[in-house]
């Protein structure tokens, strides 16, 4: 049958269903949302995708190439590995591979995206995507290492503004000598993490990651996000059962390791003892968590300090000297740590810097000439 016509048949009555029970990209993370996107761009842009197959998704990157899978290598469904020219493409992405089979056509609008600023000094007003169409983000922290409340902020503001659930998992519990030590690590986090879930786990040992395979229950995207050393790619290897991603010691003055994860890449979960079991995105240790542009994640990381300030006198309360300050009250009380009140302006200053950052590239592009990017 026809690609196009497949696609358009996948919505039947007004309701949206899996194009095919049998089709091995359920297992991928495919469903009746997708469906019903993938249908609309078929109605939509039947010209562009005239010829083309359907959807797959990018499970690895590799300098401008992408492989993408169109069911699990379980499956024997063979991967196709595509040049990525002219188009933006994270690990995760449901894409379209053009006619002639050389490169992405098309990325599928994505449903959710754990994006950062990029790193390179030239390309600051560049957004760069480490995953895209997750559902959970596990942010980890090594528990020998001194708890970072404000390094954990920022990874919340990125993590509740890719439309993903943050988790957060402290690892090393191995190495850990008493009880008392790992309850302050866990308490110190979680005053900067209210209503996140929290994981205590041991990549050696095995402890407390039976529990993470719930989050990928039902074919879920699960990503990876922590500073090298943390032991990503223990939990990793001990989740999936094998040797996915080598490992490396942390150096003894400072806890920091050395990137051992070299390539983003889609890492399947076991089914056992969760059934569906779904899929992990590890990605290289990340030493600076620059903001991209925030949408509610400021507001969401920071609720406490946001609840409060709906009660200040003035509603553009700088929460500075002005009179009727409930935020300045509460850190006069010791209610509100001046840390994180301090924390949440300066990524509220970071983020309006960085707006005006991209104004500024736009303008430059405008007057270039610059073609807009393709979707």
């Amino acid at each position: 049958m026809d690609p196009l016509a497949r696609a358009r048949g996948e919505v039947r009555h007004g309701k949206a269903t899996v194009s095919d029970v049998n089709d091995p990209r359920i297992a991928l993370g495919w469903n009746v949302t997708w469906d019903v996107t993938w249908s609309n761009l078929c109605r939509d842009r039947a010209a562009d995708l005239q010829g083309t197959g359907l959807p797959g998704r990018v499970a690895r990157l590799d300098r401008g190439w992408s492989t993408v899978w169109y069911g699990p290598p379980s499956t024997g469904v063979e991967p196709v590995r595509v040049r990525n020219i002219g188009a933006e493409v994270a690990v995760g992405d449901w894409v379209v591979v053009s006619a002639d089979g050389e490169k992405v056509e098309m990325v599928l609008p994505r449903h959710s995206a754990f994006m950062r600023r990029a790193s390179f000094e030239g390309q600051r007003a560049e957004a760069h995507t480490i995953a895209a169409n997750i559902d959970v983000v596990f942010l980890l922290h090594a528990l020998v290492s001194p708890p970072n409340q404000r390094r954990l902020e920022r990874e919340l503001v990125l993590a509740f503004d890719s439309g993903a659930t943050p988790v957060l998992i402290l690892t090393k519990l191995d190495l850990m000598e008493s009880a008392e030590a790992v309850d302050h690590c866990v308490n110190t986090l979680e005053a900067v993490a209210p209503g996140v879930d929290i994981h205590v786990v041991s990549g050696i040992r095995g402890d407390g990651l039976d529990a993470l395979l719930q989050y990928a229950s039902g074919y879920r995207t699960v990503a990876l996000l922590g500073a090298s050393g943390v032991g990503k790619s223990t939990i990793v290897n001990t989740l999936v059962g094998g040797q996915v991603q080598s490992t490396a010691a942390v150096r003894e003055g400072d806890q920091r390791g050395r990137h051992t994860t070299t390539a983003v890449q889609l890492v399947a979960l076991p089914s056992e003892p969760v059934g569906e079991a779904g899929w992990l995105i590890d990605t290289p240790g990340v030493r600076a968590v620059s903001l991209w542009s925030s949408g509610t994640g400021i507001e969401r990381a920071f609720a406490d300090i946001f609840a409060l300030s709906e009660k200040c006198r003035f509603r553009d309360c700088k929460h500075e000297e002005e009179p009727g300050c409930a935020v300045t009250t509460a850190v006069t009380h010791g209610t509100v740590d001046p840390r994180r009140l301090d924390s949440m302006k300066r990524l509220v200053a970071e983020e309006a810097s960085l707006e005006e950052e991209q104004k500024a590239r736009l303008k430059v592009e405008d007057r270039r000439g610059f073609r807009k990017r393709k979707p």
